[in-house]
């Protein structure tokens, strides 16, 4: 059963409110093609009601102050509500952009907790404050709040974003404006549910779902600190120059055209099951999926044959059924996308060996069929645009330093695989690929460690204790020793 919210008002200052205009987003299933709901389309007048809300919650209200403890102990009430409501947020999300429900119960509402918990788990080991002694002086060295934070979330991965985002501003005391994506806003009303719940207090979360026109009056508003903003590399150097113009601060987690380098003795069992989960994982819309597989010339046929297989073993179908593994995209306008760079694929010459099309037996939904193109040059469109759709390019190298030309051969550097059978081999491999997180043999970082990209691919980095980072300034105090004593 798919919740069932009000979703007439905007959630501003603790409260449910009424917008001040009356457009409307509705939200498309992806798979019906039929209106789940509509959202308010919230104003410019609104995003300053939002962004007043948390000035004031900032400046005037109790959360800031709170000793860290305490914002743990609320930040664990949202934590046992995200795990409350799992199954909710699960079918939600499957419901407003299509994720297959499998992934949706994992990745989009058990990883969003799980992220929540991570971050649990390192505030207290966070550097918040310390004494440093020197022959020049002695300092506190502490790490306080940035202020009010914008944080822009796409469609995707909405509420594991979200809490990407949301879990260390609020635990670092910041107050924050959520502005969801128009095609996936739902999750976020039941997640002000969740908020409400667990006693946040007022105006320390504002959400808001917003148009581009009306996101940029956010991320230029004057009473904002901070923009942390997940999304194409187009919209974030627009954002990027937007921040700079104020010298707002900003971090920016973007595209990517992540490659998988299968190396001569790799054990493509373990290579060809991990491309399944993680290349066309959320129906290919992952701005972390291996899209390049770059794979031993001696392998390439072996590997073209197995992949082919595996790509026509995957269920197409409803993503509301767990047996489905490749639902549909989340509009008709990615579809398109989609099937024009399946075009130009062809006419670069490269060759499809599976998909290309539109599935059949499917007469209503956003669909496009699993695709492997074989043949890619690296310099192709198809391997160097981030296409976010169910297609992979298969290219091939002669010897490990053409693998990792091939690998670093893009404007992204967010993220990337390497198999082989040595996994030291492997490592070393790794080293000179220039993108933020490399897994080996499919080993995953987990939510401790930092993410985040090179080059294109962003600016700053999320998750583990550096997540912390985007949401304080440093500051300085200069002690006499006796109070540097008392303090230590």
């Amino acid at each position: 059963m798919v919740w069932q919210g009000n979703y007439t008002k905007l959630f501003i200052g603790g409260r449910w409110t009424d917008p001040t205009a009356t457009e409307k987003i509705q939200v498309i299933s992806p798979y019906t093609e039929q209106v789940v709901a509509e959202v308010p389309l919230s104003s410019t007048t609104d995003v300053d009601r939002a962004v007043s809300a948390a000035r004031h919650a900032f400046d005037h209200g109790p959360w800031p102050q709170l000793p860290l403890s305490e914002r743990m102990e609320v930040m664990s009430r949202v934590s046992a509500g995200l795990g409350e409501r799992q199954e909710e947020i699960a079918q939600l999300i499957t419901a407003e952009m299509g994720s297959p429900i499998t992934l949706s119960r994992g990745a989009q509402s058990l990883g969003a907790k799980m992220l929540l918990d991570a971050f649990l788990e390192l505030a207290p080991r966070y550097e918040w404050s310390t004494i440093r002694r020197s022959s020049s002086g002695t300092g506190l060295v502490t790490r306080e709040p940035i202020g009010v934070v914008a944080a822009v979330i796409p469609w995707n991965v909405p509420l594991q974003i979200t809490m990407l985002k949301l879990s260390p501003a609020l635990l670092a005391g910041c107050t924050v404006i959520l502005k969801t994506a128009p095609e996936a806003p739902l999750n976020a009303y039941l997640f002000a549910e969740i908020l409400q719940a667990a006693g946040l207090p007022d105006g320390v979360v504002n959400i808001l779902p917003a148009d581009r026109g009306v996101s940029e009056h956010l991320v230029t508003h004057p009473d904002l600190d901070k923009v942390s903003f997940t999304g194409s590399t187009a919209a974030g150097r627009r954002v990027a120059e937007l921040c700079g113009r104020d010298l707002r601060r900003v971090t920016l987690e973007l595209g990517g055209k992540s490659a998988a380098v299968i190396l001569d003795d790799a054990d493509l069992d373990l290579a060809i099951g991990q491309i399944r989960k993680l290349s066309m994982r959320n129906n290919g819309q992952a701005c972390s999926n291996k899209t390049r597989i770059v794979v031993a010339r001696s392998r390439e046929a072996e590997l073209l044959d197995r992949l082919t297989a595996m790509v026509e073993s995957m269920p197409v179908g409803d993503p509301a059924d767990p047996a489905t593994e490749v639902g549909p995209v989340v509009s008709a306008r990615q579809r398109a996308m989609i099937e024009g760079y399946i075009e130009i694929g062809r006419s670069e010459g490269a060759k499809v060996t599976v998909g290309g099309g539109r599935p059949s037996g499917l007469d209503h939904g956003w669909f496009v069929e699993p695709t492997v193109f074989a043949g890619v040059e690296p310099n192709m469109r198809i391997a160097q645009e981030e296409i976010f759709g169910p297609v992979l390019s298969v290219l091939s190298f002669r010897d490990e330093d053409e693998a990792v030309a091939i690998a670093n051969n893009s404007e992204f550097g967010l993220n990337g695989s390497v198999f082989a059978a040595d996994p030291a081999h492997a490592l070393a491999v790794a080293r000179r690929i220039r993108t933020g997180t490399v897994e080996l043999n499919g080993n995953v970082v987990g939510f401790h460690s930092p993410i985040g990209g090179f080059k294109s691919s962003g600016i700053g980095r999320e998750a583990g204790l550096e997540g912390f980072d985007g949401y304080v300034e440093p500051k300085s105090y200069g002690l006499p020793p006796e109070l540097a004593d008392s303090l230590s």
